[in-house]
This record gives structure tokens, C-alpha cells and sequence, in this order.
């Protein structure tokens, strides 16, 4: 086996911003595995969502962090295990062709020790069920141990993403929850896909998950798409800069000009000052640029072809970084609705900073530049 990556210790001004992103991340890391999403903002703390926390530990394995990773990995084990009665429940319902209550389904939103809060939320949301099956294949595949203890919430999550992946749930935004979005539908498609590929299942459930993964992309290639490019949702004709997670996870491979096309769609729509918005019609404080995004939008510049564009966008999101080096989850460069931003700020107060997703993030960016 391969042994994992060294760590991403580098020099210079931009990659200074790497080391005190690992070192941050690693500080921060609760005892359990879990990543809280900010240490500091009122709707964040004391929470891990298992989206934001699978593209962080995909960061610290692509950086040479293993063991960060591996505690994560574990603690999404332990989440998805105390969850097993409810994933057979919807999994039975779906089979008996009953109704499923998404208030009854496993969360996506945990508190650090596993569990569901008792503060409401928006919850039911597949996308980062898959996220954290590709999250622990990339890791695997980096050199890392499959552990025994693992095993057995990889087969729930299959069964879960098999039995649920079309029903209309929320976005990555906790919005439109009526709607069957591309980005969550690509993230479980390539989430069973790796399952499958991996040798993690038997047969039987590794046929079900192919299946399902390819009834996702006819959805997609025929739903999902706009003059060539991936739409927000299905038979919607918007952008949404989640897409971008689907060029850099690999869902497109086999779809270059897609990918190109999406990718370029972005870029010409959704990017000001530099940085990237997560959608047109945004309002959440005011709508403004998102770090995490912009290096999402580097990697897939890197991934299609455009090293250089990929090099202005880490510049761009080290840009965001205090003078004590946290990343926010957005700044207010290019409000896309400036009048909505005070509505936020009396709710929750400033913008979350750090986040740890957009230090993650800048560090994969960092690690993939290196390599091209």
C-alpha cells in the first residue's frame, strides 16, 4: 500500500495560510472526530455537518493529516450507526411504496458527539451522505486503513442513498427543499459509485447502488443539464456554484465538455472581484463572495485545464483572511442584495469566521496547485 501524503508544510506569504489552516483545523477538532463548522458563530458551534466535515477531512488526508481524517471517518461511523432503525424504516417504507417523513430520517446536521440537537434545524439532505462515502474513498486510496468498525455504516448509508436519493430534499444551502438539486444528486451518485468500486459491498446492494447511480446521471443528462452545463436543479436552467463539487470529485470524468462548459458557466456568471457567489438570486447576509467556493472553482479550473486561473483564485481567498488568519464563510467585497444583510447580522451576528470548511478548502487547493 501507498504510503499517505507528507504533510503540506510550505513557505511563502499565500502558503503560510496552509500550515496555520492545518494547525488550525487540528486544534479545533473535537475529541469525538467531529469538525465543528465555526467555533464561533451562534448557528454553527458545537455542530458538524457531514458535508462541510467530509470535504475537511478530505483536505487534512490531501495534506498529509491522516489521523485527523481517520477521527472523522469515525465519528461519521458512529453517527450513521446510531441511525441504522431509521434508515431500515425509510428503507422498508420505500420498498412497501409507502410515504417517508423526512422529519423521521437521519440528519445532516449533528451535534460533535453524533447525535441530533435538540434546537430545530433544516435537516434531511442526502448529499453529504454520499460526500463522505467519495471523502473516505479518496482517503483510502491515498494509503489510509479501511477499518473493520467502518464497515458496517458504509452498507446503512448505501441503503439509505439507495432507498431515498429521489426524494426531493433541501440543497446544500439548507433551501428549496421541494426540489431534486443536481449538486446533492451527483454527490450520491459518486458516493455509491466509489462503494461499488471500492469492493465495499456484496453483490446484491452493490448492483442496487449501481443501479441508482445510474438512473442519477440519466436524471442528470436529461433533467439537469442547460445548453451543455449542469442546472441547479432538475428542469431548472440556473447556475449554482455546488456544481463546481462535481467537476472536482470526479462525477464528470467522462464528461469533459460538461465540465468545461460548467465550470466556464460559473466563471462568466457567478464571479466577481475575484471570488465566487453561491447563487444569483442570494440574500443570505446580503449575498456575498464565498472563499470555500472560489477554491472549489480552482480546483475545477485545474481539473479542465486552467492552472492559472486556479492560481488567482487561492490568491483571492487567502485575501479573506484576517489579520490573525481565519477564514470567513463570506466576505462583503460584492454584495449581490446589501440591503439583506442587516436582517443577518441581528439574527446571528457577524459572519462565521472562522470556518473551517473554507480553511479546508483553501488547503486542497494549495495541495492540487503543488502537484500540476
Amino acid at each position: 500500500m501507498p504510503a499517505h501524503d507528507e504533510p503540506a508544510r510550505t513557505t511563502g506569504v499565500l502558503n503560510q495560510l496552509v500550515d496555520s489552516s492545518v494547525t488550525l483545523i487540528e486544534s479545533l477538532q473535537d475529541p469525538s472526530g467531529a469538525y465543528p463548522a465555526s467555533p464561533t458563530f451562534s448557528a454553527y458551534r458545537g455542530y458538524c455537518w457531514l458535508r462541510d466535515g467530509s470535504f475537511i477531512a478530505d483536505g487534512m488526508s490531501a495534506a498529509g493529516v491522516p489521523d485527523s481524517a481517520d477521527r472523522f471517518f469515525g465519528w461519521c461511523a458512529r453517527a450513521v450507526d446510531r441511525y441504522r432503525g431509521p434508515i431500515e424504516a425509510a428503507e422498508s417504507a420505500r420498498a412497501a411504496g409507502l410515504a417517508v417523513d423526512p422529519a423521521l430520517l437521519p440528519p445532516t446536521r449533528f451535534t460533535l458527539s453524533g447525535e441530533v440537537s435538540d434546537v430545530g434545524w433544516w435537516d434531511f439532505q442526502t448529499d453529504g451522505y454520499g460526500t463522505w462515502l467519495w471523502a473516505l474513498s479518496e482517503h483510502i486510496r491515498r494509503g489510509a486503513e479501511l477499518r473493520d468498525e467502518w464497515r458496517s455504516a458504509i452498507v446503512s448509508t448505501v441503503r439509505f442513498l439507495v432507498a431515498t436519493w429521489d426524494l426531493p430534499c433541501y440543497d446544500w444551502w439548507e433551501e428549496s427543499k421541494d426540489q431534486r438539486h443536481v449538486s446533492t444528486l451527483g454527490c450520491v451518485a459518486v458516493g455509491l459509485e466509489r462503494a461499488v468500486a471500492d469492493g465495499w459491498l456484496d453483490s446484491s446492494l452493490a448492483e442496487s447502488a449501481t443501479s441508482a447511480a445510474q438512473s442519477i446521471r440519466g436524471l442528470v443528462a436529461t433533467l439537469g443539464t442547460h445548453e451543455g452545463r449542469l442546472a441547479k436543479w432538475l428542469g431548472s436552467t440556473d447556475l449554482d456554484a455546488s456544481l463546481l463539487a462535481l467537476v472536482t470529485m470526479g462525477y464528470l470524468d467522462d464528461e469533459p465538455g460538461v465540465a468545461r462548459a460548467t465550470v466556464e458557466a460559473v466563471g462568466d456568471t457567478l464571479v466577481a472581484s475575484g471570488g465566487v457567489h453561491r447563487y444569483l438570486d442570494d440574500v443570505f447576509y446580503g449575498g456575498g463572495l464565498w472563499p470555500l467556493l472560489t477554491c472549489f472553482l480552482g480546483l475545477a479550473e485545474l481539473r479542465v485545464g486552467h492552472p492559472e486561473l486556479a492560481s488567482l483564485r487561492r490568491a483571492f481567498a487567502a485575501s479573506t483572511a484576517t489579520a490573525a488568519g481565519d477564514m470567513p464563510e463570506q466576505v462583503t467585497d460584492h454584495l449581490l442584495a446589501p440591503e439583506h444583510r442587516q436582517e443577518w447580522l441581528d439574527r446571528w451576528g457577524p459572519v462565521a469566521t472562522p470556518l473551517l470548511w473554507s480553511h479546508a478548502m483553501y488547503v486542497r487547493l494549495a495541495v492540487e496547485e503543488a502537484k500540476s
